[in-house]
């Protein structure tokens, strides 16, 4: 529901946040915890720490059936309990009845278990890092000194990295319309209008992504982009750039997506070309869900230790369901686990690269406009995923039966 920190899906939690839980620290991270199986012995001391909490157990559709530990039963004697019928998950309404809350503008979703996750060691900074300040959401928990997030190892059920297919490799000495967008739109923030014009063959090859001061109505500078047309679900993805080093530009590579609002970032600030900006955006729900909470994400910068605008480099993703890495150079700089601030993006995001001025001084600087114009250099990008707008699997992935979660009527109960 909207406002809360939820921790889902695990079979247990990290050590410290369980003593937090049971000790009633008030510093704990999550406000809910769902189907987390080593809670199920200890729920008669959640109720008699949190006597105001809320709890929900998923009945089974057979009504003559009931699966539930007698124990757990026992124990919520007297709590706050929903007991809800699967058949009565079709609508917001028994939940936000019982949640005291207005129902949402957006259909109750319908979603497959992603089934339970098992906690690794947690991952730490890499490279010399530092926080950047981040936007008020409900979906970005609060800097501890103790807390990097959990590092989770992946679902059964997922392919493995591994066993990614190559879906593309380009070295875009031709602009392949099937697979690419020239953008001519903007977005909040950008002081220029993207222009396909601004997309010029390089003269050692690739792209040329221009920022020009040029009249244009509604801007007064162009700008440059392409976009891939397909979507794109976990996977490596590397491109191998020039930044320009130009105040007040910003040159990025960057997956994204809208309702909800999603992004994975890479970007080198023209004030400091020296410096790797890695940034998340995160808000929840399915495909169509109206969140998009907050304008600055949660960035990290990170020293490269060289300048990015004097040469090419290799930038690259890799996503996956539990965790984001980057690498520079095949060097792996920064890493970050499930709420480290921010849950995983989960849903297919298209890939960009581009390069905008910025409205904000804070960012990248004040923009130098006698510098302009100015490019930046794309010489190549791969991608190796699944399309998740494919029809079927492609042909070296084997399908692999569900991960069976460990559901409500498997003894577990959610906690509010």
């Amino acid at each position: 529901m909207l406002g809360y920190r939820c921790c889902s899906d695990f079979d247990s939690i990290p050590e410290r946040e369980f003593e937090d839980l049971l000790a009633g620290r008030t510093d704990r991270v999550f406000d809910a915890y769902v189907n987390i199986g080593s809670l199920e012995t200890q729920i008669r001391v959640l109720t008699q720490r949190y006597p105001r909490a809320k709890y929900i157990m998923m009945d089974d559709v057979d009504k003559s059936a009931d699966r539930h530990d007698p124990a757990i039963l026992t124990a919520l004697e007297g709590a706050n309990l929903l007991r809800l019928r699967r058949e009565r998950t079709s609508t917001w309404r028994d939940l936000c009845e019982y949640l005291k809350l207005a129902p949402p503008n957006g259909q109750y979703p319908s979603v497959n278990d992603i089934g339970l996750r098992t906690c690794q060691p947690v991952s730490k900074m890499v490279a010399p890092a530092r926080r950047l300040r981040h936007d008020p959401s409900p979906w970005i928990a609060k800097l501890r000194v103790d807390w990097r997030g959990i590092s989770a190892s992946a679902l059964e059920g997922q392919e493995s990295l591994g066993a990614l297919r190559v879906c593309f490799e380009d070295d875009l000495a031709q602009i392949q319309s099937a697979r690419w967008l020239l953008r001519n739109d903007t977005f909040p923030g950008n002081l220029g209008l993207f222009r396909p014009a601004n997309v010029t063959p390089a003269p050692a090859g690739g792209l040329s992504l221009a920022v020009i001061e040029e009249p244009l109505g509604v801007r007064n500078l162009s700008a440059a982009a392409i976009s891939s047309r397909a979507s794109f679900l976990f996977g490596r993805f590397e491109a191998t750039l020039q930044a320009t080093n130009v105040p007040g530009l910003v040159t990025g590579f960057f997956l994204h997506r809208d309702s909800p609002r999603q992004e994975i970032d890479v970007e080198i600030l023209g004030n400091r070309p020296d410096h790797l900006l890695v940034n998340v955006f995160y808000n929840p729900g399915t495909n169509g869900a109206k969140f998009d909470y907050g304008y600055r994400g949660t960035p990290i910068i990170i020293e490269l230790g060289f300048d990015a605008s004097k040469a090419l480099h290799q930038y690259t993703i890799e996503w996956d369901p539990c965790e984001i890495r980057w690498f520079v150079d095949r060097k792996l700089v920064h890493r970050r686990a499930i709420w480290d601030p921010t849950p995983i993006p989960h849903l297919p995001m298209t890939l960009h690269v581009n390069t905008w001025p910025t409205a904000s001084r804070e960012l990248a600087g004040r923009l130098a406009l006698r510098a302009l114009p100015a490019p930046a250099i794309v010489r190549r990008v791969a991608v190796d995923t699944y399309d998740p707008d494919s029809p079927g699997q492609p042909a070296t992935a084997k399908p692999k039966p569900p991960v069976k979660a460990l559901s409500s009527t498997d003894k577990s109960a959610s906690f509010y």
